[in-house]
Formats: structure tokens, sequence, C-alpha cells
């Protein structure tokens, strides 16, 4: 059984790392410490340069929730428009509804935008009140694969979900597991959710000396002087550990 890697980037070094460490595909963003937004431009041009994988874009205008206004929405049709004429294999995104729910209308404008192109729901759909709704509404819009915890804090705390999400599924759309999966619990993944794919940021601290003295985060772990960056070494024992699971 061939299971995919899919690794969770924000730079083009991280690109490299991944696809260097054995990954199968990249979902790439900006701004990863916010929970993932719209790369720039240049970003995304250099990437698909930089490696061979599929890219994944990520198009989301803002942090904070997933409830737009009309400026957004057209920013995210502009982003789409852009990323993929820069050649990204796809896009991921999530609208809802100030009540939670789906926002079915606008979610089917984007798809069409985006041609045909792979189209990913991301986390946002772990903040739906129904997740079965959700997967029913995810389907009829034709998305490509949901993004997902289980709607808990990791995957492998939803993992009941997330196999109970894939059954009803039933091959019609993908269900891609993400959020603290690592070497050591991905095989206990796998087999309790019957999923083919992982999604895993599998990065570490890095040190950038010439930001010393300077702190615009307040992140758990990390100082002045260091950013986030993939990890090639993790990439490779992830790749490892899928390559063992049969």
């Amino acid at each position: 059984m061939a299971l995919l890697l899919e690794i969770c980037t924000g730079s083009v070094d991280d690109c490299i790392a991944a696809e260097q460490g054995g990954a199968d595909r990249i979902e790439l963003n900006g701004a990863l410490s916010l929970g993932g937004l719209t790369p720039s431009l240049g970003t995304i041009r250099e990437t698909v340069c930089a490696v061979r994988l599929p890219v994944i874009v990520m198009i989301r205008p803002r942090d904070g929730g997933f409830c737009y206004s009309d400026a957004a929405f057209r920013t995210m049709q502009r982003d789409i428009d852009a990323a993929l004429e820069a050649g990204a294999a796809g896009i991921a995104f999530g609208i809802l509804c100030e009540d939670g729910r789906m926002d079915k209308d606008r979610t089917r404008q984007l798809i069409t935008r985006a041609r045909g192109a792979h189209t990913v729901l991301h986390r946002a759909f772990d903040l739906t009140p129904d997740p079965f709704q959700a997967l029913a509404d995810a389907i009829e819009c034709g998305f490509t694969r949901i993004l997902t915890s289980g709607q808990e804090a990791t995957a492998l705390a939803g993992a009941p979900l997330i196999g109970a999400l894939r059954d009803r599924a039933a091959d019609r759309i993908e269900i891609l597991p993400g959020s603290g999966i690592r070497p050591g619990n991905v095989d206990g993944l796998i087999r309790n959710t019957g999923c083919t794919q992982v999604h895993c940021s599998l990065s570490g601290l890095t040190r950038d000396t010439s930001g010393t003295g300077l702190d615009f985060r307040n992140l758990a772990g990390m100082t002045p002087d260091t950013y986030t960056a993939t990890d090639m070494a993790q990439v490779g024992a992830m790749r490892s550990a899928l390559d063992r699971i049969v």
C-alpha cells in the first residue's frame, strides 16, 4: 500500500527540504505561526521552479475565522488566479457562514475558479457544527479532499471521526488527516482511520541571529532569533515510517 506524505511548508527552503526528505506533495503557506495564510506570489513562483512535487497553495487572506467580507472574497479570487497561473497544482481554502456552516455559494464560485485544479477544504472543516453535513456539502461542491484533525486538537484524538468520515465518503472525496502526526504515531493513525495519506509540518526551530533583540512573536519555545523551518530529517523519518506500514 503506497501511503502519501504531504508536508505543510512556509517557505521555498521548507519545500526543498520536504522534497529531499521524501515528501510526495506540498502545501505552501505564508505565516505558519498564524495557522497559514496566502503566500506571496514570488514564493509560489520560486517554489514551483525549485521542486518537482505538486504544490497546493493556501488561499487564506487573513487570520482569525473563515467568514469573509466581500473585499476578502474578491482577494481570494485574485489569489487563486495568481497561484494557478504561477504553476500551483491546487489550492486549499475554507469559507464558513457566521454560524459555522460551509458557505456553499462562495465555495462553488472558488472551485469553479480553480478550473479543475485540486481543491482542498482545509481545517475550517474542523469548526463546522455537523461534520457529516459538512462532508456532504464538500462532496456536493466538488472538493478534491478534506484536511481534518477529526475536530480534535490532534488527528490521533480525532481518529474515530476521521475513520467514520472516510467510511461515509465512500471514495467520493479524499480524507487527509492532519495535526500532531509524527513518525512514532503514524502507524496507529493509519490503521485506526484507514486513510492512505497524511499531512504533517515536521518542523523545528532554526536560528537567525540578525533578529536578536527584536521580538514580534509570542509563541512557546521561540525567541527573537529563531524561526520554524521544515526539518528534512524528520520528513525522512516520516517517509520511512510510512514505508514500513503494510
